[in-house]
């Protein structure tokens, strides 16, 4: 092994500053000089400059990338990739796939291959020498870990899953429409290529530099080396891996089907046992949280890693302490508007992204539109006028108050850093270390990516011109046009981006008014788009951190995003997915958000004009400008006030986080901030040591073992095949009512 390359001799930053590392990874701080924090000799991990220098390893040892066997594992895994986040998708609390549990499939699978296959040397010297070059293309030996990433990849860009898919489940659930074979195959190809196309163009922002640094990452990034690099430390932490795995995969079963009540245990629902029906309807509201669109789930714990996830492990403390400061607004304000009958709120449920009648019941949107997914005026006049829940409402609003906010925060406060991000890509100076590293590879030129947005842009237009949308033609180009980057860039400094899906239906319902499907499509072809960016961008930095040839990156995400499938839960659980409230298991929130924006925004002019209910909705997209300028304009002059630094303030997300238990499962929010305090505030400052080492391979463990048990329990008793098996009915597994036992609101009928 060349010397240069080991992690456990020397490390150099682009200052060409070098740290000496003891066989434990622990640093001499007398040899440097940089601007790091030190505590008993380890760095604290804090900026992405950090993360680049100490976090993650520069080493590449030029093994092979694309081989056969790293495209036949990916394709195989991406089947099943694409499935989980479907599965997801229709869950109470939405999750991402964990690139973990694609990780380890695809590291089992490639190093039974690597065993278990005849390798060249079996042929040579014999009489079938000739045939060396063919086995050595089916096994070329070891599975490193470049193959190793591509395969992982692969799958990883398919779990993304795709806008269209979801689409289609709508039309499947409220238009009762199954939408033909070759609609679905562009749709998603258009979608998914338009966004990587979108991507590659701006690669020199939102990929090379080091404060680039898409937190979800780094547990991945971490387990790769730990389990291809060979020294002493990675030994330990591999076995630490499993240990952490097994043991989650086990310990997993056990709140997600046995004991249910641990995703939600609260000390006020039990108490709350014999109170007076109002009493037990408001600590239900407050309280509840464990089904989906029970409660807000104040001060609940919940026990079930599948829902609370590594991300808190990983995202950093600003972004969180941003949070912090949301959730509070958001049991206030959503409490507030409730029982203060605010847009009507308490003649429908407190939580639901659903459409309601203003008698309370689900809304007939079947009746108003026709079966062309037209608006018939003549039977709105007779039904009425959809209702959002207050929630749902506010919401809506805070969407549009995040998006003018990041639009003014990414010009005000990091326009210079975008600036300077482009100039360093030109020259090729940008000084990040893994970017420095990756200059030996052919960089993928500009033009493959323009290419790529080309045929998106045509594969579109012929889903439009041919395919069940109701959209007119010249709407795709408004559409792709539309993708708004700044989100990007958001997600990845902090760790979690800005919905802009309100700004497109916006616009969508101007362009095309009383077509909902057709406003269906528009979202798609513009957020969506950079939806689906976001992840591909963030595989882009895994593969800069992990030394993947642009190129070999290229056709990988390609390859990737064509691979997306949609399983059978909409229709083994169409019930319960149309349900406002679904279960604790199963829930159609995302469906019904989709759809209720589209029925609402196409009816944009009733609803949101200037004498509509929700007029004050579209007017926070420029009401959400004005705070982030104001704030600026402070910073400029106080950049300090006491102890916070005021540009570290990122209203934005707080705006986001203030309706964040809006809809879904809410019991898992005080665990979730427990998870983040004891790792980014005790671990990272006191222990940073242990935090650099296991810190990410705990979280990638944890979220790779819940997820495999639950992947399996999704098809073995929850139905997500057709029949369901539920585990006998117990103190932790009630038979009827909320498993946290807050049961107002009519739970029990």
């Amino acid at each position: 092994m060349d010397e240069k390359h080991s992690p456990q001799d020397s490390s150099s930053d682009h200052s060409g500053s070098v740290k000496v590392i003891d066989e434990e990874g622990g640093y001499d701080t007398s040899l440097v000089d940089d601007d790091a924090e030190y505590v008993n000799g380890e760095p604290v991990i804090t900026t992405g400059k950090d993360v680049s220098r100490f976090a993650v390893d520069v080493r590449d040892d030029g093994d092979e990338a694309l081989t056969f066997r790293s495209l036949f594992l990916g394709t195989v895994w991406a089947g099943l990739g694409a499935a989980v986040c479907q599965i997801y998708l229709f869950k109470p609390v939405q999750m991402t796939v964990s690139t973990v549990f694609l990780l380890l499939l695809t590291y089992t699978s490639g190093n039974v291959w690597a065993t278990f296959l005849p390798r060249r040397t079996l042929v040579e010297g014999t009489r079938f020498e000739k045939l060396g070059p063919i086995i050595h293309f089916i096994n070329p030996g070891h599975f490193g870990l470049k193959e190793h990433v591509v395969a992982s990849l692969i799958a990883n860009t398919a779990a993304y899953g795709s806008a269209a898919v979801n689409n289609f489940a709508v039309q499947r659930l409220y238009y009762d429409t199954n939408v033909k074979a070759t609609t679905a195959i562009l749709a998603t190809f258009s979608t998914s290529c338009f966004g990587y196309g979108l991507v590659g163009l701006l690669r020199p922002l939102t990929v090379y530099p080091a404060e680039m640094v898409y937190w979800a990452n780094l547990p991945t990034v971490s387990i790769f080396q730990a389990l291809h690099f060979d020294s002493s430390a990675n030994t330990k932490r591999v076995r630490f891996f499993w240990l952490a795995f097994l043991g989650m995969f086990v310990y997993e079963l056990i709140p997600a089907y046995i004991f249910p009540l641990l995703n939600g245990f609260s000390v006020f629902c039990l108490a709350s046992q014999k109170a007076s029906p109002k009493t037990v309807d408001i600590f239900t509201n407050l309280f509840g949280g464990t089904s989906g669109n029970e409660g807000l789930g104040l001060l609940s714990l919940s026990f079930d890693w599948q829902y609370i996830g590594s991300s808190f492990m990983t995202l950093p403390i600003i972004q969180q302490a941003n949070s912090w400061i949301g959730y509070a607004l958001c049991y206030i304000i959503l409490m507030a508007l409730y029982y203060s009958n605010a847009w009507n709120s308490l003649d429908y449920p407190m939580l639901s992204s659903s459409i309601f009648s203003h008698n309370g019941s689900v809304y007939h949107q079947s009746a108003v539109f026709d079966s062309q997914f037209a608006l018939n005026e003549t039977a709105l006049e007779i039904v009425g006028l959809p209702a959002l829940t207050g929630s749902n409402a506010w919401k809506n609003l805070t969407q549009n108050l995040s998006i003018g906010g990041l639009i003014a925060h990414v010009i005000l406060f990091w326009g210079p850093y975008a600036v300077d991000s482009f100039k360093a890509a030109y020259n090729r100076t940008q000084p990040d270390p893994h970017y420095q590293a990756m200059k030996k590879y052919k960089e993928a030129p500009w033009w493959w990516y323009v290419i790529l947005l080309v045929l998106s842009f045509f594969a579109g237009l012929i889903v439009v011109l041919k395919g069940q949308t109701t959209l007119p033609w010249w709407s795709v180009y408004y559409c792709t046009d539309l993708g708004d980057p700044f989100s990007t860039l958001l997600y990845a400094r902090m760790g979690n981006g800005i919905a802009t899906n309100q700004l497109m239906k916006m616009v969508a319902g101007a362009v095309n008014p009383g077509k909902p499907v057709a406003n269906l499509y528009f979202s798609m072809w513009s957020h969506d788009v950079i939806s689906t960016s976001i992840g591909l961008a963030q595989d882009l930095k895994m593969g800069q951190y992990l030394k993947i040839p642009p190129r070999v990156m290229f056709l990988t995400q390609v390859w990737g995003t064509l691979l997306v499938v949609m399983v059978s839960v909409v229709t083994a659980q169409r019930e319960i997915l149309l349900n406002p409230l679904g279960s604790n298991v199963w829930s159609g929130q995302a469906t019904q958000s989709v759809n209720s924006g589209a029925v609402t925004w196409s009816l944009a002019k009733q609803l949101y004009g200037f004498n509509g209910p929700y007029w004050i909705i579209p007017l926070s997209l420029v009401l959400g400008l004005v705070p982030t300028t104001i704030q600026w304009l402070i910073h400029k002059r106080w950049p300090k006030i006491g102890p916070v630094q005021v540009d570290t303030v990122i209203l934005p997300l707080i705006y986001m986080y203030s309706s964040w238990m809006a809809i879904g499962t809410n019991s898992v929010i005080t665990s979730c901030i427990i998870v983040g305090l004891v790792s980014q505030l005790w671990l990272r400052k006191h222990h940073p040591g242990w935090y650099k080492k296991y810190n990410f391979i705990l979280g990638g463990a944890l979220d790779g073992g819940a997820q495999v048990m639950i992947f399996v329990l999704s098809f073995a008793v929850f139905g997500a095949s057709g029949t369901e098996r539920p585990f006998p009915a117990w103190a932790g597994n009630p038979r009827k009512g909320n498993v946290d036992y807050c049961n107002g609101n009519g739970a029990l009928d």
